[in-house]
């Protein structure tokens, strides 16, 4: 594994021929959730079963939570979430939440499509070989940069998230009509309710987007049924190559 700067995002690279993000494969970019360190998703390149060729990336968010924490361990964020705000208004106002464009979801954006660039400059691995996906708030984001990319991803994953956005994802998603996405969800989700994913699903299919729903009994996690899928999902005859 290495550690580069793509654009503005230091990212991990890993898997490839090399192990370390070389050779021409396709590419999985996998952005951890609000409040884990950047290190966090890393693992799961080796719990995957895919072929050889296939190179992965994990960036880390540019929002460091802890100054004092060691910097590997650092917990970090895409934007800044007010946590007991959140679960009030799931509680209370779900839909008014998923209407929301969150503070600082501009600025993520723009630095994951920097990031993205510099992989076609860098790598030499255009949009169109990229399965972009996250975890939480890194699936969130994942989301609204497939949407309102100029160029879409070859696949979208989608761990554990929720709408956001609402009104300009309804205006955006038939644009991405056909797109390939996988999405899991527990049922217990204590911090992003299943209601919310069950209803990104509806959306997301009615849009004509080709989604593959992984619905698991557990909470705000990623078990291995949702890995085994994510693996079938990363092989190039999938549509990643």
């Amino acid at each position: 594994m290495q550690e580069r700067k793509f654009g503005d995002l230091t990212v991990r690279l890993a898997g490839g021929t090399d192990r370390e993000g070389g050779g021409d494969g396709p590419l999985c970019v996998l952005m951890h959730g609000f409040g884990a360190p950047g290190t966090d998703l890393v693992p799961l390149f080796r719990a995957l079963t895919v072929p050889r060729e296939v190179r992965f990336a994990f960036p880390a968010a540019p929002l460091v939570l802890d100054a004092n924490a060691p910097a590997e361990h650092a917990p970090r964020a895409w934007w800044l979430i007010d946590m007991l705000r959140l679960q009030s208004s799931i509680r209370d106002e779900p839909e008014k939440l998923a209407r929301q464009t969150p503070a600082g979801l501009d600025a993520a954006r723009g630095a994951v499509e920097g990031m993205l660039d510099a992989f076609e400059r860098e790598l030499g691995v255009p949009r169109e070989r990229v399965v972009l996906g996250g975890f939480s708030q890194g699936a969130m984001l994942a989301c609204d940069v497939a949407l309102r990319a100029t160029r879409p991803p070859a696949g979208l994953v989608l761990m554990s998230g929720a709408p956001i956005c609402l009104e300009d994802w309804q205006n955006l998603a038939p644009e991405r009509k056909g797109l390939r996405v996988l999405q899991s969800h527990g049922r217990a989700d204590p911090i992003l309710p299943f209601h919310g994913a069950e209803w990104l699903r509806d959306f997301l299919r009615g849009a004509g987007l080709s989604v593959e729903w992984i619905p698991f009994s557990g909470g705000h996690g990623i078990p291995d049924g949702v890995l085994d899928r994510l693996s079938a999902f990363l092989k190039p005859s999938d549509g990643t190559g």
